[in-house]
């Protein structure tokens, strides 16, 4: 075998093709090695540039795109947020990912709540651009020398990126994190990035930002927290579960004292608010909604409304919270005092029925998936209306051409049902015999309601009730039969109100409102009575001498102003019902037990009748009195009140309305003789008011001075909140309650929670209160001139926080 040679460079020689031999000289040591180094050196260089272009290529592939806005994005709406007509909250929800109904712009969080977080979490947060590199060194060093992760170095920018791309936390996301914060400060603002961390930081139970966390924590307003409560909420959010202020407030005491001393060292507060944070007890309250409306809720939530048409997750509604609350509390107490009669629940709708919104939607007790039957909405439940329905009947036989003054039969009657004979009667037992339409719907009469049925037509009236919106009243008319005029079908307040707002709207029907803004178009309006039809039944049910004979003066339906009253019972006092209409306003009052249980002789009249009255006063409290609508058409005829025919000089007589082509042309036949004639003077052609409605006059033209009814507390307002400011001393504090203007009071003494507080002298009609945290109920008794006996303002209730 041949030798390989080479020569003094080392160079090698082949000397057969199977093999090569080296002659080793000590010159070819280095060359070797040099050589070897090199395709190393080559072989690294190109695993480094695979591994360093695989590294890049990574990152580009899981950096994600920065949103556009740090507006909250709502396509991930998961439960929208209920506001009242005012924009007040009646729901609260911390359902969804993002915090979309709690947004408080940066110019109105306090600066010492910003300079308290930026201290707390990122002290260079206006120096760097997104990524503070010497905390991240310092962190670094902290950790390795405990051999453990003690200190996070992420800036605010960072916990932005955190909150919009959520990883799991590695070396890999803080990498990522970096790179996208560098790139969100150069397309945000600092004050952008601040605002939107403010706003969403999340706390525990999932509660983001800090409004919403200040509010489940104190129950208060971020401008009214004190500077211990600010420092506690930049705190919370390093470990939101473990320092949970409702697990103790022990544990945040140190981390709170080193982030107050390091303020003051840093001199942004003062010696004495430093000393006033070491010394002050963090007190927690329990989150309060400014009024209970939870049925109200249930039933807007469960409208089919598209999701693009919310903003920002809220709908608002046109309830109207303050007034929700004040009616509340009348029906709250009404079912109290009837507790003994076995009354246990009740329902109020008020409307306005010339903007068609609901104003107030009460069921009686508290809204809680705890109490039994509480969730039950008895203003959508079907209930048996008693006499509510009558009107209705009433009004289409005058559209059939009975007039106020048409004689119905009030006598005994039975009708066949099946084998049997069903024999009807009015409420009292007794019977009247003829009386004019005007006396059987005001005094409510069963008999006649039947006789009027068989005029009408039980087909024709059921199809106009379904016209009017029952749509409860899904039976046949075989099956109803002549007992539909008396409510023994089932239908829903929500239903009656609505069909007597279209008589009060001059006979116009129209859906009711509960938002403010039209998200859905609504059913275009519909007339189902004419304007003067509508407007006699409203008379009719307005006239106190109408329901003499069987509610006496009936002096609880006699309303200062004027207001259409219609009460109902139905079978075995399960039922009692009460609505009226005024000019503005619908309001209708159910009564009973939703599990179906008879109540103890409680009627419309004695039961909800007193709330009707409690819930106009507060709806007139504050508008201009107006009286219902009559039709110009009408004409005022001079006619006797037995035989309905025109009077003569011996009748009992009365003025009643008529359309032109309607009016009465006979002479009475029972007080008649026969050498009388017919004489124009007997058709007066213009009304002179009787007593009556003078005296309605009078009330409404009568001087605020001089009228007990319009004397209230102009201050507070009812569900007033008010927030003490822990910057003033408490002693210093006070709210002034006032009277409105035009009161000559002789005196006045100031009543707070039935305690007298203070009294003022002539003319005076301010007193200043102390403020007093808690839940207070105020008003104020007068003493007005020429009058003996003072009058007490109904209490208003306000709360001091």
């Amino acid at each position: 075998m041949g030798v390989g040679k080479c020569g003094s460079m080392g160079v090698w020689k082949r000397e057969s093709m199977r093999e090569f031999t080296p002659i080793l000289f000590p010159t070819s040591i280095p060359l070797f090695i040099w050589t070897m180094d090199k395709r190393k050196i080559f072989f690294s260089l190109v695993i480094l540039l695979l591994a360093i272009g695989l590294f890049i290529w990574k990152t580009w592939v899981d950096l994600l795109p920065l949103p556009e806005s740090l507006t909250p994005d709502t396509s991930s709406l998961r439960r929208v947020q209920v506001l009242d007509r005012r924009g007040s909250p009646l729901s609260i929800t911390f359902q969804n990912p993002w915090n979309l109904h709690h947004i408080i712009p940066l110019h109105e969080i306090p600066p010492f709540l910003q300079q308290a977080f930026i201290l707390a979490e990122d002290k260079r947060f206006y120096l760097h651009k997104g990524v503070d590199w010497k905390a991240r060194l310092h962190a670094w060093v902290q950790n390795l020398k405990a051999f453990r992760t003690v200190r996070g170095a992420s800036t605010l920018t960072e916990q932005v990126v955190r909150m919009l791309h959520p990883r799991p936390r590695t070396l890999w996301s803080r990498w990522l994190e970096g790179i996208e914060a560098l790139r969100l400060e150069k397309r945000f603002s600092k004050a952008a990035i601040l605002e939107f961390y403010l706003n969403q930081v999340p706390y525990a139970r999932q509660r983001r930002g800090v409004a919403q966390a200040a509010y489940d924590y104190f129950d208060r307003d971020l401008d009214t927290l004190s500077a211990k409560e600010m420092l506690a909420l930049a705190i919370l959010v390093r470990a939101p579960s473990r320092l949970d202020l409702n697990r103790g407030t022990d544990q945040i005491q140190k981390p709170l004292t080193r982030l107050a001393h390091r303020m003051y060292a840093e001199k942004l507060i003062s010696t004495e608010v430093y000393q006033n944070i070491l010394q002050e007890k963090l007190v927690l309250r329990e989150p309060t909604l400014p009024v209970q409306a939870g049925h109200f809720i249930q039933y807007v939530r469960h409208l089919d409304l598209p999701t693009s048409s919310l903003q920002n997750g809220r709908l608002h509604t046109t309830l109207d919270a303050s007034l929700q609350k004040r009616v509340q509390e009348i029906l709250d107490q009404r079912l109290l005092t009837l507790r003994s009669q076995q009354v246990t629940d009740g329902a109020i709708l008020v409307v306005d029925h010339l903007s068609d919104q609901v104003l107030a939607w009460v069921n009686g007790g508290t809204f809680s998936a705890d109490t039994a039957g509480s969730q039950i909405d008895a203003i959508l439940t079907p209930r048996q209306p008693g006499s509510t329905l009558k009107p209705f009947l009433y009004a289409m036989a005058l559209e059939k051409g009975w007039t106020a003054a048409t004689l119905i039969k009030d006598s005994p009657l039975s009708q066949p049902v099946g084998l049997g004979l069903h024999n009807f009667h009015n409420y009292s037992q007794q019977y009247y015999g003829p009386l004019r339409l005007r006396e059987a719907l005001g005094n409510s009469l069963n008999i006649p309601a039947v006789r009027t049925i068989q005029f009408v037509g039980v087909r024709s009236f059921l199809e106009r009730l379904h016209e009017l919106g029952f749509s409860s009243l899904t039976r046949s008319s075989d099956f109803y039969g002549e007992g539909l005029a008396l409510g023994n079908g089932e239908v829903t307040l929500f239903e009656l109100v609505q069909a007597y707002a279209t008589l009060a709207r001059g006979g116009v029907f129209r859906p009711l409102k509960v938002l403010l803004e039209e998200i859905v178009p609504a059913e275009p309006p519909r007339r189902i009575y004419s304007k003067e039809v509508s407007s006699l039944i409203a008379d009719i049910l307005s006239d106190p001498q109408a329901r003499q004979l069987e509610f006496g003066e009936g002096h609880l339906l006699r309303f200062p102003v004027q207001t259409a009253v219609k009460t109902g019972t139905s079978t075995d006092y399960r039922d009692a019902w009460a609505i009226g209409f005024s000019y503005r306003y619908t309001v209708g009052v159910w009564m009973g037990n939703l599990d179906r249980r008879s109540m103890d002789t409680v009627t419309g009249s004695t039961g909800p009748a007193l709330v009707l009255r409690g819930v106009f006063a507060e709806l007139n409290r504050y508008e201009e009195s107006r009286p219902l609508f009559r039709s110009p058409q009408f004409t005022p005829v001079k006619i006797c009140r037995v035989s309905g025919q025109l009077a003569t000089p011996n009748c009992p007589t009365l003025l009643e309305w008529f359309e032109p082509h309607k009016k009465p042309t006979q002479l009475c036949p029972l007080h008649s003789a026969p050498s009388w004639e017919v004489k124009e003077t007997i058709d007066e052609p213009e009304r002179t008011p009787d007593k009556e409605e003078i005296t309605l006059v009078k009330q409404e033209m009568k001087p605020v001075e001089n009228n007990p009814e319009l004397i209230y507390l102009l201050r507070p307002t009812p569900g007033l909140q008010l927030a003490m400011d822990p910057r003033i001393p408490d002693e210093l504090e006070a709210f002034p309650f006032q009277l409105p203007e035009g009161i000559q009071a002789v005196k006045v003494d100031w009543i707070v929670d039935r305690q007298l507080v203070g009294s003022t002298s002539q003319g005076e009609r301010q007193f200043l209160w102390p403020l007093s945290r808690g839940i207070h109920k105020a008003q104020a008794r007068v003493w007005l001139k020429e009058q003996t006996d003072p009058v007490e303002t109904p209490e208003v209730e306000f709360v001091v926080k």
